[in-house]
């Protein structure tokens, strides 16, 4: 499958910002079921590019001139393979039975999470322990914020894909199983104009191999998914995270487009001719 993916986020502030600086987790790497055919960054001023912690390709974005409106832009075009995303371990997975704050457990967390302890711990119980969250958490924009816990969002029986996510690795970890939280796109069969906001879902370590489930569409990661980033939680792999000086009140808009298709170009002069298209189109919406 061909992901395009066209994503913008822009903030604005009341005054001018002094300084600021945002560690961008913008862009996928090929592997993994996914290929990079073309990838760009619009960013305001040029960013130093490395790699963080766990891997991800980290941009760090820091503009020392007063400024009240940052806008930065992601587009690209990747192939996708079918079939379930699964991947060999790239490290020492046990890290990631660590709580956070953003995944830490309470009582009633745990109560929940022992209805689906097995030992060995399985995929077979960790998809119904993913069926079980977002049965708890119905699906609801509005309700927690960036920085709810997953005990705050249990509580609250609702959420977005990150307290999905946030509450699926509290519990994994809590059973044992190491997990991580994974952030990009998701192309959902149905869904209006193919328009989608940043998605995340997660990774789980059983029998040797990370195995992506995506808690909100009751799936596993597969051709749909693009991936970005990986971390404890959505602190570490966000797309956007930044920190600046001044600037009173913050406006953030974010906008993501993701099309699918299913053909693929094969040759050299194909892909040429086909990300030129893409980039057209893209241009034109």
């Amino acid at each position: 499958m061909i992901l395009t993916i066209n994503h913008e986020t822009v903030y604005r502030y009341d005054a001018a910002v002094a300084h600021s600086t945002q560690y961008l987790r913008l862009t996928p790497q090929n592997g993994e079921g996914q290929r990079v055919l073309e990838w760009k960054l619009e960013l305001p001023s040029p960013a130093t590019a490395g790699s963080d912690a766990f891997g991800n390709v980290l941009h760090v974005l820091t503009l020392d001139m007063p400024h009240s409106e940052i806008r930065i832009r992601a587009t690209g075009i990747v192939e996708t393979e079918a079939g379930d995303r699964i991947c060999d371990s790239d490290g020492d997975p046990r890290p990631f039975l660590r709580a956070t704050q953003l995944t830490s457990m309470d009582a009633a967390m745990m109560a929940f999470a022992e209805d689906y302890s097995e030992w060995p711990m399985g995929l077979e119980a960790l998809d119904a322990l993913s069926s079980a969250v977002a049965a708890h958490l119905p699906f609801t924009p509005g309700v927690t914020h960036v920085a709810s816990t997953a005990a705050e969002a249990f509580m609250a029986a609702s959420g977005v894909c990150q307290d999905h996510t946030h509450v699926f690795l509290a519990c994994a970890r809590y059973l044992g199983v190491p997990a991580r939280y994974v952030s990009g796109y998701v192309n959902s069969p149905g869904h209006a104009e193919g328009h989608m906001a940043s998605h995340a879902w997660a990774e789980v370590f059983v029998e040797g191999q990370w195995h992506g489930i995506d808690i909100v569409n009751r799936c596993h990661a597969g051709e749909h998914h693009l991936k970005l980033a990986v971390g404890m939680d959505y602190l570490d792999a966000c797309p956007v995270r930044g920190m600046r000086r001044g600037g009173g009140g913050e406006l953030m808009l974010a906008e993501v487009q993701v099309m699918a298709q299913q053909s693929a170009p094969r040759t050299a002069a194909e892909q040429a001719e086909f990300v030129r298209q893409q980039q057209q189109q893209g241009q034109q919406q």
